[in-house]
């Protein structure tokens, strides 16, 4: 509850960028998939997307990746292969490409093929959180929540392409990769990463005229300037 004041005076309601944003907080940790039981009124009947609040995903063809995995029935989670696969949930592939095996930071890893920390859900996944049992640390499990999909044969693994980035910020060493991977990129380019007035302006949800207002109490940094630049160099 102590960080939902700073996201919400850094994010605000979402209102300057043409969305709306609502906030819940967990009073204490009782797992990923818990969250869905605390915004079940927020879903109703719809799909939803979760991403952990440490995962950093870039690259080419993510939108359209991402884009296509609402459309799905049940559940879409990702893979992507990594040298240390026992850090994460894995995912292992039968010769057909069929999931075989979901499992959560194994010993012995079946695959390299890790799962990222980006989820869409359908409309029954309340439904689903509602029968998990918590695990030995006493916390609900996503990979128990996505156990449930594959049982059902309704679970879609996407493998992401080798042009797009994964990045867990969890670690120290993984931050400072992210940092400099971002400004690497930024540098290079000369355009911005995660930038969420760039985003929604060129979505068409704010004008010309909301970037410049946004832009002005920050002139005097290369992030106000950069928003100015979208204008004047369209």
């Amino acid at each position: 509850p102590k960080d939902k004041l700073l996201f919400q005076e850094l994010l605000g309601d979402g209102s300057s960028w043409g969305i709306e944003i609502k906030y819940k907080s967990q009073t204490e940790p009782k797992g990923i998939p818990h969250i869905f039981l605390f915004i079940e009124s927020y879903i109703k009947d719809s799909k939803i997307a979760l991403i952990l609040g440490d995962n950093l995903f870039h690259g080419n063809k993510l939108i359209s990746t991402l884009k296509e995995s609402t459309k799905s029935s049940g559940a879409t989670i990702f893979a992507y292969p990594v040298q240390n696969s026992n850090r994460y949930g894995v995912v292992e592939f039968d010769k057909n490409g069929k999931v075989k095996s979901l499992e959560e930071k194994p010993q012995n890893p079946k695959s390299n093929f890790a799962i990222p920390g980006l989820y869409f859900f359908d409309d029954t996944v309340i439904e689903k959180v509602q029968s998990l049992k918590p695990s030995d640390r006493g916390e609900l499990e996503i990979i128990d929540l996505n156990q449930k999909y594959l049982d059902e044969e309704n679970l879609k693994v996407q493998v992401l392409n080798r042009g797009l980035a994964w990045l867990d910020t969890g670690t120290v060493d993984s931050l400072h990769q992210a940092s400099s991977y971002i400004r690497i990129l930024e540098h290079r380019q000369g355009l911005k990463v995660g930038c969420p007035e760039e985003v929604a302006w060129r979505n068409g949800w704010i004008s010309d005229e909301n970037i410049l207002e946004l832009a002005e109490p920050l002139k005097n940094s290369g992030y106000g300037n950069y928003l100015i630049e979208l204008i004047t160099n369209k």
